[in-house]
């Protein structure tokens, strides 16, 4: 038999016979065919020095691996089995290049691969920060922690997680780059998911749990409930004012609340803080009876008050008139400020409306008590012009202290329209006491009281039928003014001025001028003096009535149209 050639040897050259050289040749050919580059295979460790492993992979020649791959070194024999992977079946040098560093990654690659394939939960840990997120340690490969993904709540403090173990679920794989990027927050939706049904199944109004402090408004406080947000609105909070929610929780706080309604269908849930506070007003009666003195801060200006608050839930109202004896205060800003904290008085209590009156001058002696001792009635004093209405002046007697002299008793003569015709704020004023109304808090006082009553001496100086010389001092519309000797004033009527009607008054007769007129009317309880030039016309001659109507621009009249008027018995009509 003929010897057989393979590769230009022959078999029995080799020492082999033709069937052994053909098995032989066959295990080759099949071992070159199954091995190729970019893929793990196995080998067996065939050396071991200080710095690489020689490792045989059944190919024509053996590999070199550095020791540095090996993380089991100290523990790798000559003849242990090995996965590498073969990066290239030859260098430039034509040797092969295995890496059983690059085998490890693979094989853990495929882990992560085939974990997010089938949604299995993995075990990681977070290593360090970045941009971002974490570094998660998934297996020894480098995994990236999208803050975002991290929880269902928003996370402050990432470098609290460093360190951490915690499960994850992979949620995206990269190829081309071998990115791996993971969350933990998927994980804790899908417990909440569960947690929130069960949750919702069992909810009922007035039920009392536990929650997170999730976010912060200016309308209330959203509480995280274990994967189910409810809302405890503003006012719900505490029995106390609040001006922002943020005055009484903070985020991440754990509180406990009480279900006050839930709407499944809008799956809304509200819940209430207070309601498990003991309300403020319970035995507040006892705690705060009638008289009792406060310590309170101003929480509201009104215009006609400030509210204090006693105590969180409790507010009281300090009415301006309660705030000063003797001060008209206008507005409580005067006397206080917000946020001010000030004593007071419990002045009243109305349990079921929830209302507290306070008092602030209550703290202090009421000196109207005594001011009847201080200013006795016809007492002279001198105050300042602080006020002028039209109907007086208010006059201030001490700080505080003020009093009114009325219109009618600024002078004994004369015609006051409003009390600017004789003082002017500022001015200093003698007065005398007319009168204290404690009650009322009112002093009336008295200008023309300090002198004494000239209409006694008027009566015979001014009876009826007397002839005097007046000075026009003002004109209105029925009539003039007029200023008589020893300083009184007198009225004379329109009718009493011309025996024809006046169309304009002030066309006919000026202030400043004087008038001979004739005394009709006399009233010493009224203080009136009623005059007419008619009547002084009476019985003079013709040339006195014609300079007394050319100089008034009046209709021409005789001394017939004179004597024909009859005389007047007052004032009232000619």
């Amino acid at each position: 038999m003929a010897a057989a050639k393979k590769g230009g040897f022959n078999a029995e050259d080799r020492g082999y016979s033709e069937n052994e050289y053909q098995e032989l040749a066959k295990m080759y050919s099949g071992t070159m065919g199954s091995i190729s580059a970019q893929e793990i295979v196995k080998g067996r460790v065939v050396h071991i020095s200080d710095d690489k492993v020689t490792v045989d992979i059944g190919f024509k020649s053996e590999g070199t691996i550095a020791a540095s791959e090996f993380t089991n070194l100290k523990d790798l024999r000559v003849g242990d089995e090995v996965e590498v992977f073969l990066e290239s079946v030859e260098n430039r040098d034509g040797q092969l290049v295995l890496s059983r560093k690059r085998a490890d990654f693979m094989r853990i690659w495929e882990r992560v691969v085939r974990s997010s394939q089938t949604g299995e939960v993995v075990r990681g840990r977070c290593v360090r920060r970045t941009k971002g997120g974490l570094v998660v340690d998934l297996f020894g490969l480098d995994a990236f922690l999208p803050g975002s993904q991290i929880d269902v709540r928003p996370v402050r403090d990432f470098d609290r997680f460093i360190g951490e173990e915690m499960d994850f679920r992979v949620v995206k794989v990269n190829h081309p780059s071998e990115n791996v990027v993971v969350s933990h927050k998927v994980l804790v939706e899908e417990e909440l998911a569960t947690q929130r049904k069960a949750i919702l199944e069992k909810l009922e109004k007035g039920q009392i749990l536990e929650g997170h402090v999730k976010a912060i408004t200016d309308f209330g406080v959203f509480v995280d409930l274990g994967g189910v947000d409810g809302l405890v609105h503003i006012t719900d909070l505490s029995w106390g004012r609040v001006g922002h929610p943020s005055e009484c929780v903070k985020l991440d706080q754990t509180v406990t609340i009480v279900v006050l309604d839930y709407d499944a269908e809008k799956k809304r849930i509200s819940l209430g803080m207070k309601q498990l506070m003991a309300h403020p007003w319970e035995n507040i009666d006892q705690k705060y009876p009638v008289g009792t003195k406060v310590t309170g801060k101003v929480v509201s200006l009104t215009d006609y008050g400030a509210f204090v608050e006693i105590e969180k839930g409790i507010e009281g109202l300090i009415h301006i008139s309660e705030m000063s004896w003797t001060q008209h205060v206008k507005h409580p800003s005067q006397m206080v400020s917000m946020g001010q904290m000030i004593d007071a008085i419990i002045l009243s209590l109305d349990k079921d409306g929830k209302k507290i009156s306070l008092g602030m001058k209550q703290l202090e002696p009421d000196p109207w008590t005594t001011l009847m001792l201080k200013y006795p009635i016809g007492t002279r004093h001198t105050g300042t012009v602080r006020n002028l209405t039209n109907f007086g002046v208010f006059v201030e007697l001490e700080e505080g202290v003020d009093g009114l002299v009325h219109i009618s008793d600024l002078s004994w003569t004369k015609k006051i329209r409003h009390p600017g015709e004789i003082v002017k704020k500022g001015d200093k004023l003698d007065v005398t006491i007319l009168g204290i109304d404690v009650d009322q808090r009112r002093i009336s006082l008295g200008h023309k009281q300090l002198q004494d009553n000239p209409w006694d001496s008027f009566e015979n100086a001014y009876k009826t039928g007397t002839d005097v010389e007046g000075k026009v001092v003002r004109i209105i519309e029925k009539g003039v003014i007029v200023e008589l000797p020893l300083g009184v004033d007198g009225f004379v009527p329109l009718s009493q001025l011309s025996q024809t009607p006046v169309k304009n008054i002030a066309d006919s007769f000026e202030p400043g001028e004087s008038l001979l007129l004739r005394v009709i009317e006399f009233d010493k309880e009224g203080k009136k003096i009623v005059l007419s030039a008619l009547e002084y016309l009476r019985g003079k001659e013709q040339q006195l009535v014609d300079d007394y109507v050319n100089s008034h621009k009046l209709t021409p009249m005789t001394m017939k149209d004179v004597l024909a008027s009859p005389p007047a018995a007052d004032g009232s009509s000619n």
